[in-house]
């Protein structure tokens, strides 16, 4: 299995995306969003799924860091539909339950080429919370948004719950880990499989 790497540019009123990526890497990122936090989550997603990334958005941060973190995951998921090709030999399933201090989150992979998501488990107050150092801060609403955009173009099933948590760095750090966990084992070679996992022969 080779050539699983790809590089997706895309341009919108609102942001330019560069997205690079290696599925068959060792968790190597250089990410430049414009958000710090966001910047800090993706690059525990390549650390923990050992996808090398690479990402450039320059994005209308003084508006709002919302189109720079939407239009990034939309990147990222068209970069990693590319990068599975015909899915010819992966495992397709990941499954991983990631801790965090007092925040644990569990999140299920299909790559299944039929896009659909579920986010649950979330206090009510997240949504409202502002997290990081420098502005544009990063929306604790957008996680869900980002696994949404990044699944309905990835072709991915996911379910992302979060079991417990409390302060909100903590929850949407072991969001992203849990995540990348469950990718890394998805999208990861099968030794004993060489089709397409599925029985009807295409994802």
């Amino acid at each position: 299995m080779a050539g699983r790497s790809v590089e997706v540019h895309r341009v919108t009123g609102e942001s330019d995306v560069r997205v690079w990526l290696d599925l068959d890497g060792t968790g190597q990122s250089e990410i430049n969003t414009g958000v710090g936090f966001y910047d800090h989550m993706l690059t525990a997603l390549s650390k923990h799924s050992l996808i090398d990334i690479r990402i450039t958005t320059t994005g209308d941060v003084q508006v709002d860091g919302h189109h720079s973190v939407e239009d990034t995951a939309i990147g990222i998921g068209q970069a990693l539909r590319t990068a599975l090709g015909d899915k010819r030999g992966i495992r397709r399933f990941g499954d991983a339950m990631v801790p965090l201090d007092e925040a644990l989150a569990q999140c299920v992979v299909d790559v299944a080429g039929r896009p659909y998501v579920v986010c649950t488990g979330e206090p009510d107050g997240q949504v409202y919370a502002r997290i990081g150092g420098t502005p544009p801060l990063y929306a604790g609403s957008m996680t869900r948004h980002v696994v949404e955009s990044l699944a309905y173009n990835a072709g991915l099933c996911v379910h992302l719950r979060l079991l417990a948590g409390r302060e909100p760095h903590h929850i949407v750090e072991a969001q992203f880990k849990a995540l990348a966990r469950a990718l890394r084992m998805a999208v990861e070679p099968d030794p004993r499989v060489d089709a397409v996992p599925s029985t009807k022969g295409t994802l």
